[in-house]
């Protein structure tokens, strides 16, 4: 997947002496949805999902662990793994991101930070129209970008976004795919507002998987492209509420 512009976490490097068979542990937590999954070069060994509203807390590292006794797989016998940095919910991507810095330290092992939209877009590699991924980012807006086909690969045309479904509209010029976990709230919306312009991926391609993390994370692995467990950052695009209540405290009155 080609950018138009890097994600500052994507620049780090990692030196690779293992770079034939990747097998890549991935997860991602960035939305309600929690998965994990493990794909070992060309093959996809397992994936779980859950779509719950449990807390990535409770249940993530049981996911884990339950994904690594059913493979036979050992933390120690991967390659590295691939995490989704967002944009997406600010204690999902903690809890994910967190969790694979344990895991990569304990295991010394690199990682590969993912973009929630890039993998969400790359579900759809061969769409016939640009893929727009949206995750619901609350307060009636929505995390967004927009990736268009070029030969065999998907390139980011927008930034990263966090903006009103209104500012989504206004910015639809042709038709498009709409894909993620924004996509059944607002999906009257915008095939009342976009009509024709408007299509949908279907229900089993709408929500975010770690396989698609997996596979786009193994191609920076095998390049040599990992980064070590403290280059890896969150891809905040807007300033969680804590933040905006300590800074609303901090004005003088």
């Amino acid at each position: 997947m080609t950018q138009h512009s890097k994600n500052p976490a994507l620049t780090l490097s990692w030196p690779s002496d293992r770079l034939g068979t990747v097998r890549v542990l991935a997860l991602d937590t960035s939305t309600q949805v929690g998965t994990v999954s493990i794909l070992d070069q060309d093959a996809l060994i397992a994936e779980y999902t859950l779509n719950l509203r449990s807390t990535h807390s409770e249940r993530l590292m049981p996911m884990i662990d339950r994904l690594l006794v059913d493979t036979g797989f050992a933390l120690a016998g991967l390659d590295g793994l691939a995490v989704a940095v967002g944009p997406g919910s600010f204690t999902g991507l903690r809890i994910g991101i967190s969790t694979a810095k344990g895991l990569a330290l304990a295991a010394d092992l690199p990682i590969a930070p993912i973009p929630t939209l890039d993998a969400l877009a790359s579900t759809l590699p061969l769409a016939a129209f640009p893929v727009c991924p949206i995750l619901d980012a609350k307060k009636g807006e929505v995390y967004t970008s927009l990736y268009e086909r070029r030969g065999d690969e998907l390139e980011r045309c927008w930034e990263y976004l966090a903006i009103s479904f209104e500012e989504l509209v206004d910015r639809v010029r042709t038709d498009v795919i709409f894909v993620g976990d924004a996509v059944q709230p607002f999906r009257h919306l915008l095939s009342e507002r976009l009509g024709e312009q408007a299509h949908f991926a279907p229900l089993a391609r709408q929500l975010p998987t770690a396989a698609a993390v997996a596979e786009l994370g193994m191609k920076l692995l095998a390049a040599g492209n990992g980064v070590a467990p403290d280059g890896v950052v969150p891809l905040y695009i807007r300033s969680s509420e804590a933040e905006l209540r300590r800074r609303r405290a901090s004005v003088p009155h």
